[in-house]
């Protein structure tokens, strides 16, 4: 139980006590000034109403029928009826046990046992660390028009290839990494021999379906395994990837779909196309118009096919569904929700998270483009020159909506400025002291059965308090899918660590305090390692 929720205990307890109304939920905070507590909560303002008496008097109520609880050193009356805590000190000091005892399950729980959820990743380790099943999926969109884009995209380079002037198609792909598959195609045809050189020929004069599903099918499966060899440099693996065209369209799940929804109503003919009520469609879904499932040619839309992937896909093995959209597709988000609450999902079971761009700087200017890529740059690249712990840690170091400037030369920085190396040089120190110990031969027992009460020092104290928080820390970011708090709360946690480190010595002459302070290092590091494991960062053993 962590220590809000004993405090939780404490509040209803008193209530109880003093013959008043619990409150529906308690929420806790921690005070910006320490005079203010270590924790406070606002329970009493929130019952004023039920309990017909002024704010103030019910929380001066809590403090008097507040239990005797070896956690707490005393209660304060704050403002209009404010409930500040302050936690004893000697209680904090011996909590120390009970976070190594944890070891790396301290900050995990299992209030999302039973849970399944698919996500097109975010938070999935978080989302774990709170016992939920979690998928994680790569949406491969292999089929319809994208798909055709590319196909005629790359038909065109490798003909260009082999030396014909043909223009790339009005709606094709520009970029140069097309070019770069289609030299690599076409060495490889050259490499196999006359008779693959010659398939070759003939696969250019094929009819035009023949020649898209072949170019086609190249071209995807070649940027599938870089993108799977990206993602592995950059540490993501995923649980699944769906095909669009295998595991949706050629199981004729859209048109089962459409089927579904015309069972309920919600889709009418119209100038030959086939209609989805979206406007009606959902009790909070807000789109603005309805939208074609179906064209007049009888093709369905990607929309429809979207529609069938997260009924008949991604809702058959998850009560929840989260996904990741560009900030180019907040307008396709009412839309999609309207079908899958039509579809009989509860709004709360969908859920899609729209992230922002990121700016790419150098000491605060942006980053020339690369000249092969055009207008973009590789994630390969950036993992080239600033690693992957840096880069995994930046990227969380925002809310997914908030626009994110990266900043090259901070990421390779070995100072304060750079949050990754501060924190894993925060690690790094705890592990260096204990090569000290064992290079100077101190013998060291069982931190359990070390005395902790030397730990007094305010910063101390004031360490020990921010290590009980993590828990909450982590839930609150899994329910809240922001991975950032946990970034920025182990930035928060080594800039309180490096200070104590350079002002306090831990290897001394006192032994009793010498091991309450390597107990102390030993549970910082602990925890720093546990918050960069759920990040995918490593935690070096020196720098």
């Amino acid at each position: 139980m962590s220590i809000t929720e004993r405090l939780t205990e404490g509040v209803r307890t008193a209530l109880a006590n003093a013959g008043l109304p619990e409150p529906p939920t308690c929420v806790w905070e921690v005070p910006r000034q320490p005079e203010h507590g270590d924790y406070a909560t606002n329970a009493a303002m929130t019952l004023a109403r039920s309990a017909k008496k002024p704010p103030r008097q019910i929380a001066e109520l809590i403090v008097k029928h507040f239990p005797s609880l070896r956690e707490v050193e005393r209660l304060e009356v704050a403002g209009p009826g404010f409930l500040n805590v302050f936690l004893a000190p000697a209680w904090c000091a011996n909590a120390l046990r009970e976070i190594l005892a944890a070891g790396d399950h301290y900050g995990r729980s299992e209030a999302a046992r039973g849970r399944r959820i698919r996500l097109e990743f975010v938070s999935a380790n978080l989302l774990r660390s709170q016992g939920a099943a979690v998928t994680t999926e790569y949406y491969v969109n292999d089929a319809g028009t994208q798909f055709e884009a590319l196909a005629r995209s790359f038909e065109a380079r490798v003909l260009q290839e082999l030396g014909q002037p043909v223009p790339l198609p009005d709606n094709g792909y520009p970029g140069d990494y097309l070019i770069d598959l289609a030299r690599d195609y076409v060495s490889e045809c050259r490499a196999k021999g006359a008779d693959e050189m010659r398939a070759l020929q003939s696969r250019v004069v094929a009819s035009e379906r023949e020649r898209l599903e072949h170019f086609g099918r190249w071209a995807v499966a070649r940027i599938l395994e870089q993108q799977r060899r990206v993602l592995r440099d950059y540490g993501v693996e995923y649980d699944v990837w769906t095909s669009e065209q295998r595991d949706v369209r050629d199981r004729g799940l859209a048109q089962k779909a459409l089927e579904a929804l015309a069972t309920r109503g919600l889709t009418y003919e119209k100038d030959g196309a086939l209609w989805f009520r979206s406007t009606e469609a959902g009790d909070d879904a807000g789109d603005d118009k309805d939208r074609v499932l179906r064209r007049s040619s009888g093709e369905v839309t990607y929309f429809a096919v979207d529609i069938a992937f997260h009924h008949y896909v991604k809702f058959a093995d998850a009560d929840r569904v989260i996904n990741l959209y560009g900030p180019d597709h907040h307008g396709y988000v009412p839309r999609l929700r309207a079908a899958m609450q039509a579809l009989g999902h509860p709004p709360e079971t969908f859920e899609v998270l729209i992230v922002q761009l990121v700016t790419l700087l150098r000491d605060g200017q942006p980053v020339r483009m690369s000249k092969r890529r055009g207008e973009f740059v590789l994630m390969e690249e950036l993992l080239e020159e600033v690693g992957r712990d840096a880069a995994r840690f930046t990227f969380v170091t925002r809310r997914h909506d908030s626009p994110l400037e990266f900043d090259l030369a901070v990421a390779t920085r070995q100072s304060s400025e750079n949050p990754v190396y501060y924190v894993q040089y925060a690690h790094a120190r705890i592990r260096s002291i204990d090569r000290q110990v064992g290079e100077q031969g101190i013998a060291v027992p069982p931190f359990e059965q070390a005395d902790l009460s030397p730990l007094t020092a305010p910063e101390e104290q004031a360490l020990i308090k921010r290590l009980l928080q993590y828990p909450e820390v982590v839930r609150g970011a899994a329910q809240a899918l922001e991975p950032h708090r946990v970034a920025y709360w182990l930035s928060e946690l080594a800039a309180a660590f490096h200070p104590y480190y350079k002002n306090h010595r831990v290897i001394q002459d006192d032994r009793r305090l010498m091991l309450a302070r390597l107990a102390l290092c030993a549970t910082v590091g602990r925890v720093i390692r546990n918050g960069l494991e759920l990040l995918g960062v490593s935690a070096p053993e020196s720098m």
